[in-house]
């Protein structure tokens, strides 16, 4: 899920940027400091939008910089446990699917693919369920459900995201409208 925060922190700014606008400068320094992290109770800090306020400087002794209070807005992404996600299938492995979600990959076990026995072709890098022939390759367009979080760093590769697309309306979206059709005809 999207959000928007706002958020107040202490902002160093260093004398090479004393010539810049401070809110100018305070926006560089806090982009370097916190876009990418992923923060594990407001999720992946996508980027620092604003800089609504700056207090005036303070100068520690033995540091050339100022440090400023700031309120700044700040655009999140957090992904909720059940939250229905859409994405793009960018790779594929024996042991599942790699979905990217917004700002991170999540990955759909080969028992969460579909619900028919699935074999994988390495040579093409897709699955095709063995009775139903449904194919799911790299590029292919799904919608999926998150059924487990693990978050254990800042840095956002070394989290997890778990996925199904065994449950009613997901999967790769060709099936969904083939089921949506074959209700409706019924």
């Amino acid at each position: 899920m999207y959000k928007l925060l706002t958020v107040k922190d202490v902002v160093r700014i260093p004398p090479q940027k004393f010539m810049k606008d401070p809110k100018e400068a305070a926006k560089e320094e806090l982009r370097e400091t916190y876009e990418g992290i992923y923060d594990k109770d407001e999720g992946v800090i996508l980027a620092v939008l604003d800089v609504k306020e700056i207090s005036e400087g303070i100068i520690v002794p033995g540091d050339g910089a100022t440090y400023h209070e700031a309120v700044f807005d700040v655009l999140v992404w957090k992904p909720e446990l059940h939250e229905v996600v859409e994405g793009e299938v960018i790779d594929a492995v024996q042991y599942g699917t790699f979905i990217r979600i917004g700002p991170m990959d999540g990955l759909v076990h080969v028992s969460q693919l579909m619900d028919d026995y699935v074999v994988f072709d390495e040579k093409n890098k897709q699955f095709v369920g063995k009775e139903s022939k449904r194919i799911l390759k790299v590029g292919d367009k799904v919608r999926a459900r998150i059924i487990a979080i693990s978050v254990k760093s800042k840095i956002i590769r070394e989290n997890k995201i778990g996925l199904t697309m065994r449950q009613p309306g997901l999967g790769k979206f060709d099936w969904i409208e083939k089921e949506k059709r074959k209700e409706g005809e019924a």
